[in-house]
């Protein structure tokens, strides 16, 4: 039985994330799992896939940083109000002080997702 739609979507996120190519990531694949297309994971195989994932140096929790699914999150909150890069950065600029979204705290990254999701509100209202 191979793996839902949701689980493959997350596979592509990390391999857009990591800008692997896309032989770099099919031999990840067979590496981690045995197989050369996400689509022909099973459960076993995706689990195996997250854990060598998690193992890797790229998504180690760095202590006082922000979360992979921080940042994830804040991305999707970025792409729903349909903001791009350089307004995005004036953005965490202004009211943040920082100048690139990896230096952020948990507890900065925590503050950013809560007022991104007050502009998605307000602008909300306005519409």
């Amino acid at each position: 039985m191979t793996i839902d739609h949701k689980k493959l979507a997350l596979i592509h996120i990390v391999k857009k994330d990591l800008a692997l190519t896309d032989e770099a990531y099919r031999d990840m694949l067979q590496g981690a799992a045995g197989v050369r297309s996400a689509r022909d994971l099973d459960e076993g195989g995706f689990q195996k896939l997250m854990r060598f994932f998690a193992r890797s140096g790229y998504y180690r929790v760095v202590p006082g940083r922000m979360t992979y699914r921080q940042k994830l999150f804040i991305q999707h909150l970025v792409d729903e109000l349909g903001w791009d890069a350089d307004h995005f950065t004036n953005f965490l600029g202004k009211y943040f002080h920082k100048s690139a979204l990896p230096s952020l705290s948990r507890l900065e990254a925590s503050k950013l997702i809560e007022a991104l999701k007050n502009v998605r509100k307000h602008q909300g209202e306005k519409a």
